[in-house]
């Protein structure tokens, strides 16, 4: 008798059986979460904008309900996206208004006026003759207005207020004022009353300081690098804002 091959009629299925796929999604999902964990840890301004832009446009955030309690967490993640939160708020709500007002009405001194924020502060510079002529202390009229946009607009945060008076290295010959230090301090102290008188602003908020010629921006030996030198600092070191609004 001759042999027939028997048939195999088992049901055998083919490639990698069905669970793979699952776990492949599984492994896909683990991956996006540990980048975003990472693009969160290496956090500067520009990549958080990005990268909660995204997260902004995927799930929504809610803005509608003030939030009054901060995280109960202590992560440094959720501290640099606060912290990066309250920097757009002040250049929104203080540095913006301000760039505004010197560009409509001191176009003239634009050059002369700068604006420095960084994670905690906020230096407002008034530079060369653009708040006093030389060797004297009182404010120039011109300038009245610009200061009290800035008052009002420090009035509406929660912070810690110095006026620094700086100058250049020049001796000074006659006038009221014996050196440079005691020169800077007068000007520091005119700022400070002014925005106490004009603004509102509560004393316990606002300190001067007088560094004379000793806290140089730019080199003595030039014109541009003494106008440089020659200023007033108003520098507001931010803890938050006093309208929950502002930081919510």
């Amino acid at each position: 008798m001759s042999e027939e091959p028997v048939q195999n009629n088992s049901n055998e299925e083919e490639g990698a059986p069905a669970w793979v796929v699952t776990f492949g999604d599984l492994m896909s999902l683990l991956l996006c979460f540990f980048v975003l964990m990472l693009s969160f840890s290496e956090m500067d301004r520009k990549k958080y904008k990005i990268v909660s832009g995204s997260l902004a446009n995927a799930f929504g955030i809610q803005r509608k309900t003030p939030v009054f309690e901060s995280p109960k967490g202590q992560k440094i993640i959720a501290k640099e996206f606060d912290q990066a939160i309250i920097v757009n708020k002040i250049e929104e709500k203080l540095v913006k208004p301000i760039i505004v007002e010197i560009e409509s009405n001191f176009q003239e001194m634009k050059d002369l006026i700068e604006i420095d924020v960084s994670e905690n502060q906020v230096a407002i510079r008034l530079m060369g003759e653009t708040t006093f002529d030389l060797g004297k202390a009182e404010i120039r009229p011109q300038m009245l207005p610009l200061l009290v946009k800035i008052g009002a607009l420090l009035k509406g945060t929660r912070g810690e207020i110095l006026i620094a008076g700086h100058t250049d290295n020049l001796p000074l010959r006659g006038g009221l004022y014996k050196s440079n230090l005691g020169l800077s301090m007068a000007r520091a102290a005119s700022v400070a009353e002014f925005l106490l008188k004009k603004a509102s602003i509560k004393p316990e908020r606002i300190s001067t300081m007088g560094f004379g010629e000793h806290r140089p921006l730019a080199s003595n030996h030039t014109r541009k690098g003494r106008e440089k030198n020659r200023r007033v600092e108003i520098i507001l070191t931010i803890y938050q804002y006093s309208d929950p609004a502002m930081v919510g």
